[in-house]
């Protein structure tokens, strides 16, 4: 069997025994290093990078494919790109970087399978008179408006 079929189903065997885990990428280089990154609904802890890395390494033989192994959780520094990991970061802040080259900023309010809501608030001149209004919003983006998406890490 393939080498990265074999892989991919040891993997996707792992993952059905852990609904709370999903796969957020897989990456294969040239020279067999295999990079698994994990995310969950409950976010990933250190025995969950452990049990599947064993699930992966116990289970291939490595004298007929040599390979590294690095699994790892997905970081807040990571782009958003499942509304599984959307869903989990409701109530924090994120910033989206959309395809029109433009940068929102907001809360997010909800998330379903097509788009997110995000609550906006900033200041904008004033319709009538001078000065400056605050305002607050919400927002419908569709995930294929969305360039990039990270949460925003405050101090």
């Amino acid at each position: 069997m393939e080498f990265k079929t074999e892989l991919s189903r040891l993997l996707n065997e792992f993952l059905e025994t852990r609904p709370d885990l999903f796969l957020v990428d897989l990456k294969i280089s040239a020279t067999s290093d295999v990079t698994v990154i994990l995310d969950g609904d409950n976010g990933v802890t250190l025995q969950d990078c452990l049990d599947a890395s064993r699930a992966i390494e116990f289970n291939m033989d490595r004298e007929i494919h040599d390979f590294s192994l690095q699994v790892m959780s997905s970081g807040l520094s990571e782009p958003l790109e499942y509304p599984r990991q959307f869903r989990k970061n409701i109530g924090r802040e994120i910033e989206v970087m959309l395809n029109d080259s433009s940068e929102v900023e907001g809360e997010l309010l909800s998330v379903d399978d097509e788009k997110v809501v995000l609550r906006l608030e900033y200041r904008r001149p004033k319709l009538v008179g001078k000065g400056k209004e605050d305002v607050v919003e919400e927002r419908e983006i569709l995930y294929t408006d969305i360039k990039k998406a990270l949460v925003v890490i405050k101090f």
